[in-house]
């Protein structure tokens, strides 16, 4: 039985019914309201009264009080979606009390440790300096040093007790790490624990190798977390290969394996590692799962693994999960990471790669943890995207995408690859792969009827040294400025080798970067990673020539765009795509890695643009403006990896072979002027401005700038202080100022602050911009009506309203003047244009 009140505190009155009345529903009354309730939760007036007539049993009730039933109805779902809610937002905050609690009590027992070490330590030197006084004989020295002489692990043999003992001794040393005090763990720069984070994440200080700690809560059981765990090459992207070659159970339960793994090198200039590994599965008495491994050496005595060709042996220090049941489901997991990844084998400039704990975290630990995450989070939500494809599928190519690069930049010869003879520059490095499994399925026919084999890839890759740019803002102006760096032809040829057809994607257009439209994909990672695809613009005129379709899309894949996080690899890898676009179709992937190698970080704005303020603070001898802080120009290093592949037909091989030469040479040459430009350092006496090729030095232009106004206008330019320099006036003023050239068709070359903010460029991507791409359409017809009027009168004034930035957002001005600029020959040099009260609509 259901009871409901009509006299709910919402106001029962407003339905006619008395105060206290009460209708009571029999069980059949109740069915028929459920049954109508899951197929339309909130019916109509009519709906109701057809209910009534379909429904016999429901003959004595009155629609008014069938619509209370369904208020009331609609109101518990709400309470208990709400109640269900808090619950699992409770049982995740008691787990990460739990967590904190557990860090609590470890950090008290580091610091109780710390404290007796200190004392003994203490006691010892003491000790020692009054052995010092009273025995100076050489025999006392010799005799207290022997006991280091001792190895600290006796040898084992290579028989299962042999590797039973190796594996309890790495679930203890792991267990202490994970949960103890064996190491210690200092906070993650820049990482937070709290209810959203991804966890608890901690970097090693002090020991030997890199190594890194992470606890975190996930929503899958202990079983299901190992299992996903174990398979390595599914979530780890560097991580190339994991071969079981033996296992064996114990008598405990457990389970020991013996593993080879191959990782892939994050550059061309250092080989990859692989580890000869005992991995060991079992149990605890509390019911916790336990996945530790360690590397199988000489000192032990255990079973050897030969070197292999082009990898360099590294060591695992005793790792892997410890995972607990969660109560209310889902699991606690802490993940230990601890590596010596051989730095001797780098050459020097590379060895922070290999000893940086915070790109350990980054890479290795954190990387598990957000896949457990995403795998929780497709569980929960198998929600198809907007591209047609469920989130796991999603995820799945954009793993294809990054092994392929992987793959790239490492050419291993047993991939297929081998190298081509250098044309006496060794700056690139150029590859092929003829196997047959590395364009399976790619044979395709143009619409001549020509028949085309694309059997083959070539990859051209290299590796550069950047100073002092930040690889997050180096990385996103590469991605939205493709036109900076990138050859339509190219593109083109890319885009014709895998084609098979036209290709038609959903998705509205959600932006424009210079020559590119990216169309929304709703794939993201904990908002590290995202996919998307890219539509080039103003391919049309290759149809007739390369007999193509004109459209050229490109898929995706983005990561390290966060300025914030320390020790991020940032990665824009993309590949051609055609319409079919099925799971097996090939994907010949390009693209670059920036991987710091310091953990000097840019303490910049994200928004910051080019490095015009670096000359605002430099005076007219070159010297730094009185209080400049110093503090924000921190070198900071970074390795820059680029491979490009070209699916081709064998007998193009010697012109596929140029092409990508020259072409990498000219994208290498491209990005060491964009970081030129982005370098956020203040230049010094020798070096001052660098300005934009065709321009004048920046104080001179602004000089130009104000005398012209003041020539054209009869005032002063607005709040220009004398105590500041012109340029530093100019470039701090609130207003937009920007200058374009006096051209057919005109184009921007300089602006300020506000001028960049309100086009949302950087002024280097300036010149990509026209000056009528920023006008609507009533503004382009004034601008063509008075722009007579600039070159004769010399300054226009114009009414209010709507302009576009670079990214199609409309801008909204209270007015403008535009006035010509002459140079000390009292020629014009270009129009300037200032937009007053200028704000995003």
């Amino acid at each position: 039985m259901m009871a409901v009140s009509s006299a709910c505190k919402d106001g029962s009155d407003k339905l006619g019914m008395d105060n206290g009345k009460y209708v009571r529903y029999t069980p059949e009354q109740v069915d028929a309201l459920e049954r109508l309730y899951h197929e339309c939760p909130k019916p109509s007036s009519m709906r109701r009264q057809q209910l009534i007539r379909e429904c016999p049993i429901l003959s004595n009730i009155e629609p008014k009080q069938i619509k209370v039933w369904f208020q009331n109805r609609r109101c518990r779902e709400k309470q208990r979606k709400e109640a269900s809610r808090l619950q699992a937002v409770n049982r995740k905050l008691s787990a990460m009390n739990k967590l904190l609690m557990e860090e609590n009590d470890r950090l008290q027992k580091q610091v109780s440790q710390l404290v007796c070490e200190n004392s003994f330590f203490r006691q010892q030197t003491q000790n020692q300096a009054t052995l010092a006084t009273t025995d100076t004989s050489c025999d006392s020295v010799v005799t207290s040093g022997q006991h280091h002489l001792t190895p600290q692990h006796p040898p084992r043999d290579a028989s299962p007790a042999g590797l039973l003992s190796i594996a309890e001794e790495t679930l203890t040393e792991f267990l202490s790490k994970a949960t103890g005090t064996a190491v210690e763990w200092v906070q993650m720069p820049g990482m937070k624990p709290g209810p959203d984070s991804i966890g608890i994440i901690a970097i090693s200080h002090g020991c030997p190798g890199v190594a890194a700690r992470a606890c975190g809560l996930v929503g899958l059981e202990p079983t299901r977390v190992a299992e996903i765990l174990k398979d390595r090459p599914s979530w780890f992207r560097d991580c190339r290969a994991v071969d079981v070659l033996n296992a064996m159970s114990t008598g405990n339960g457990g389970t020991i394996e013996l593993l080879y793994m191959q990782l892939y090198a994050p550059t061309t200039l250092a080989p990859g590692r692989d580890f000869w590994l005992l991995r060991y599965t079992s149990v605890l008495e509390d019911g916790s799962l336990v996945v530790c491994e360690r590397s199988l050496n000489n000192t032990q005595n255990g079973p050897t693994m030969p070197p292999v060709q082009h990898f360099v042996r590294a060591d695992m220090l005793p790792s892997g999960y410890l995972i607990r049941p969660c109560e209310g489901g889902g699991s606690i997991i802490h993940v230990v990471d601890h590596m010596d990844l051989e730095p001797w084998s780098v050459p020097e400039v590379l060895r922070p790669l290999y000893e940086s704990s915070a790109l350990l975290a980054q890479k290795t630990t954190m990387a598990a943890l957000r896949h457990l995450r995403q795998i929780s989070q497709e569980v929960s939500q198998p929600n198809v995207t907007g591209w047609g494809r469920r989130p796991a599928a999603l995820r799945a190519v954009s793993q294809r995408l990054s092994k392929g690069f992987n793959e790239a930049v490492n050419g291993f010869a047993d991939d297929g690859w081998s190298m081509l003879e250098s044309d006496g520059v060794d700056d690139v490095t150029v590859l092929v792969n003829s196997s047959p499994n590395k364009m399976m399925g790619a044979n395709f026919c143009y619409v001549n009827g020509f028949p085309s084999m694309s059997s083959s890839v070539l990859c051209a890759k290299a590796s550069m040294l950047l100073q002092d740019v930040s690889p997050a803002i180096l990385l996103r102006f590469l991605r939205e400025h493709r036109s900076e760096w990138a050859d339509s032809s190219i593109d083109a040829y890319s885009a014709a080798a895998i084609k098979a057809g036209p290709c038609s994607l959903p998705g509205s257009q959600a932006g424009n970067f210079g020559g590119q439209v990216i169309l929304p994909l709703a794939y993201t990672i904990e908002h590290e990673e995202f996919m998307e695809v890219i539509k080039l613009e103003s391919m049309g005129y290759y149809r007739e020539d390369m007999t193509m379709p004109g459209d050229v899309f490109l898929l995706q894949l983005c990561n390290g765009v966060d300025e914030n996080s320390v020790g991020t690899c940032a990665e824009l890898i993309f590949a051609p795509i055609d319409a079919s676009f099925s799971d097996d179709a090939p994907i010949v992937p390009s693209g670059f890695r920036i991987i710091p190698l310091d953990a000097a970080m840019d303490s910049a704005s994200p928004n910051r643009t080019l490095d015009l303020a670096s000359a605002l603070e430099v005076g007219p001898t070159g010297s730094k403006a009185s209080g400049d802080n110093s503090t924000n120009c921190g070198s900071t290093k970074s390795v820059m990896t680029i491979a490009f592949q070209f699916a081709f037909e064998i007998h193009l091989q010697d012109n596929v072979a140029a092409m990508a030469r020259q072409y990498v040479r000219s994208i290498i040459s491209s990005v060491q002027r964009v970081a030129l430009a982005l370098s956020p350092s203040r230049f010094g006496s020798d070096a001052g401005f660098r300005p934009l090729p065709g321009t004048p030095e920046a104080h001179t232009l602004a000089q130009w700038i104000c005398q012209s106004y003041r020539c054209y206008l009869g005032v002063e330019f607005p709040k220009c202080e004398a105590s500041e320099s012109i340029l530093k006036s100019l470039w701090h003023h609130s207003d937009a100022i920007m200058c374009c050239s006096l051209k057919a068709l005109p184009v921007f070359t300089f602006a300020n602050q506000a001028g960049l903010d309100m086009l949302e460029t950087t002024l280097i991507a300036l010149q990509d911009i026209t000056l009528e791409k920023i006008f609507d359409d009533n503004g382009k017809k004034t601008l063509c009506a008075e722009f007579p009027q600039i070159m004769q009168q010399g300054f226009m004034c114009l009414q209010g309203g709507i302009c576009l930035s670079s990214m199609g957002r409309p801008v909204s001005y209270e007015r403008a003047v535009a006035w010509k600029v002459l140079n000390e020959e009292e020629n014009a040099h270009c129009i300037c244009f200032m937009f007053i009260n200028w704000s995003f609509v």
